[in-house]
């Protein structure tokens, strides 16, 4: 054997191919990428992983997280945030910019990338956020996986809902626009016709009926009309209705992506009734007939891949009565571990869990090298066990805030390990503090 040929070899793994097939193999990891995979690597590393038949995969990537730094950072933080990441498998996240003050401007994107830089264990990018009157900004500052617009207002202070302010970003620039699509006016009517004389309300189920399915299809076929009109990059955030799938399926043109998050997939209206505030989040969670539309858009490609939208508040935030009650809720690392127990169901192949929760999100934004098990690729990995099911405790959580929406259900594939950058991030149960990810690249 070499002395020491590489930073890491993992051994005796059953390594997952894009196409969903897996093999016994063994994966070299050399300054930060995949130099070898072969049925047996017979040489020395640095540092061994003994995957003992467990499922090997590429790192996930988390689209779409808001880890509340700066401004509300006893929620989460960078620090947390990305540590939270990593205990679910996730190695890469897009972070959005509706902090305090938010990231409108290259000075507050340069202060989140230094940030990042020092405090976090997984790779991250950053979005900017539209304006009124920040266009210049929004299409100069560099690095960005691209700008973000809530159509609708929701938690912080971005909003762009007039029709002359939103053409003018969609006709201005190349940029990927990412869209929070809710109508604002519609919002605010019925928030005013459902809430009156009602100032504490018991019945949750009052939010997903304020922020209706068709709040959300009207803002969406607006941002459509958008991106076909002027040729611009539209994704869709976090699809919630039947509305909306029916009319993408219809609509979507080759300039257009979207995307679904796990509290949609796996939560109905009915668990307002357990949970409460806890589940509630904008755009809301729906009907059954809903998440069976989503399921549906993802499995026939209307809906392209799945992102968190990873929203903590703490306990004591979400004690309050409704409407006082913020919307929003943790779920970075707890999203792998859901779809590969649908998976373990038979809800969804293994192969489209890897498509959606890997290989399209980088697709969509551009991100090199990564989203893939292959030579050549970064080394940015997890190390799952699907034979183990346990139960979401809120103890275990590692976000800030300390509980999931998902307490009480039982998943599997939780990760034993995972690997950034051609280093063991996570092992045991334990963060190694001394990794540290880098800043994600982008296509045009």
């Amino acid at each position: 054997m070499s002395f020491n040929k590489y930073d890491l070899i993992i051994r005796n793994g059953l390594v997952a191919s894009d196409d969903g097939t897996t093999a016994a193999l063994d994966v070299a990891c050399v300054n930060g990428k995949i130099e070898h995979i072969a049925a047996s690597i017979d040489a020395n590393s640095k540092a061994q992983i003994d995957a003992a038949g467990h499922l090997v995969l590429p790192g996930a990537v988390d689209a779409q997280v808001h880890f509340r730094d700066p401004g509300n950072t006893h929620k989460e933080d960078l620090a947390s945030g990305s540590r939270a990441a990593i205990r679910g498998g996730v190695t890469s996240f897009l972070e959005m910019p509706n902090t305090s003050p938010p990231t409108i401007n290259q000075q507050a994107l340069d202060k989140k990338l230094a940030r990042a830089a020092a405090h976090c264990v997984a790779n991250f990018g950053f979005f900017i956020g539209a304006t009124p009157n920040n266009l210049a900004d929004i299409n100069s500052v560099s690095p960005a996986c691209g700008i973000k617009i809530f159509m609708g207002s929701s938690t912080g202070d971005l909003l762009v809902h007039k029709a002359a302010d939103l053409e003018k970003i969609f006709k201005n620039g190349n940029r990927l626009i990412a869209v929070h699509a809710e109508d604002e006016q519609r919002l605010n009517e019925r928030k005013k016709a459902l809430l009156a004389g009602n100032p504490k309300i018991s019945d949750l189920r009052i939010h997903s009926q304020i922020r209706d399915d068709q709040c959300a299809l009207m803002a969406t076929q607006q941002a459509v009309e958008l991106s076909t009109a002027f040729s611009r990059r539209l994704h869709v955030l976090h699809l919630t209705s039947a509305k909306e799938v029916h009319y993408l399926r219809e609509n979507k043109t080759e300039h257009i992506t979207v995307e679904c998050t796990p509290n949609h997939l796996f939560l109905t209206e009915d668990d307002y009734d357990k949970k409460g505030s806890l589940v509630q989040m904008n755009p809301p969670i729906r009907t059954q007939q809903d998440q069976d539309a989503l399921w549906e858009g993802l499995k026939d490609g209307t809906i392209d891949f799945i992102a968190t939208d990873h929203a903590p508040h703490t306990l004591q935030e979400k004690a309050q009565p409704y409407p006082a009650s913020p919307s929003g809720m943790p779920g970075v690392e707890t999203s792998l571990a859901l779809m590969l127990t649908a998976w373990q169901a038979g809800r969804c192949s293994l192969e489209q869990v890897l498509k959606w929760m890997c290989r399209c999100p980088v697709e969509t934004y551009g991100i090199k090298n990564k989203g893939l098990l292959a030579e050549g690729y970064d080394a940015d990995l997890a190390i799952v066990n699907v034979d183990d099911y346990r139960i979401v405790q809120d103890a275990d959580m590692f976000t800030k805030v300390r509980w999931s929406p998902f307490s009480g259900k039982e998943l599997t594939g939780w990760t034993e390990w995972t690997v950034v950058g051609g280093r063991i991030a996570f092992s045991d149960g334990q963060i190694n503090e001394s990794v540290r990810g880098t800043a994600l690249s982008f296509g045009d």
